[in-house]
């Protein structure tokens, strides 16, 4: 597992590439007889297996590498477009496994997917592509598992205050206020029928209060 800078949760690098990719290492010995090092090519090549060895990277975090170090741009082109046709290097592949990662293991949303990629420098067609295999009914089931598990926690605390705390989280998600305020209403009036105390009309938890205004 690796923590990225700027990430508030603890990322794992989903694993990128089918049967034909090859390995950083197979890579490395193969690609490095092309050249023969000249030109600053076998620094870039080691520089991104380096990189690959910890865990996938997108074609744009490998080059903002590359530039960190001065390679030239068209040496790192070169190399970058090697690894590529190697199957090392796969946006594509990389936001798929991103968001399969990210949505079943931490609820994330489309919305916060589609930022997460498109801060790792993923193209948006295969930003929109990758977040768009997720349904409407697989947000509306992520939403209410986050609710289920954060729901006893909030127990004795004034409804309003609950209904903030949870549709909060949501929103840190990615999640639309709509769905955000239909499931928090629908798991607090649940959660109101298991308990004996007087019921309280939740009608007003929708998307359009901002909570300031909720009794």
């Amino acid at each position: 597992m690796v923590r990225e800078p700027g990430d508030g949760d603890a990322v794992e690098h989903p694993a990128v590439g089918g049967p034909g990719a090859m390995g950083p290492a197979a890579a490395g010995s193969g690609a490095a007889t092309d050249s023969g090092g000249d030109g600053g090519e076998e620094a870039a090549r080691a520089i991104c297996l380096r990189l690959l060895t910890s865990g996938p990277r997108t074609r744009a975090q490998l080059a903002a590498a590359l530039r960190k170090r001065r390679i030239p741009g068209a040496v790192a082109e070169s190399v970058l477009g090697r690894f590529a046709e190697l199957g090392l290097i796969d946006d594509a592949a990389f936001a798929r496994a991103w968001v399969e990662s990210r949505h079943h293991g931490h609820g994330l949303a489309r919305r916060a997917l589609s930022a997460e990629l498109r801060q790792r420098g993923v193209p948006d067609a295969e930003v929109r592509s990758a977040v768009n295999a997720l349904r409407p009914q697989d947000e509306l089931d992520a939403a209410r598992r986050l609710v289920a598990r954060r729901l006893a926690a909030s127990r004795g605390k004034p409804m309003a205050a609950r209904a903030r705390q949870l549709m909060g989280m949501l929103a840190r998600k990615g999640y639309p206020a709509g769905l955000a305020a239909q499931v928090v209403r629908e798991a607090l009036e649940r959660d109101q029928e298991d308990t004996p105390q007087p019921h309280t009309d939740l009608a007003w938890i929708s998307e359009e209060g901002g909570g300031d205004d909720w009794p």
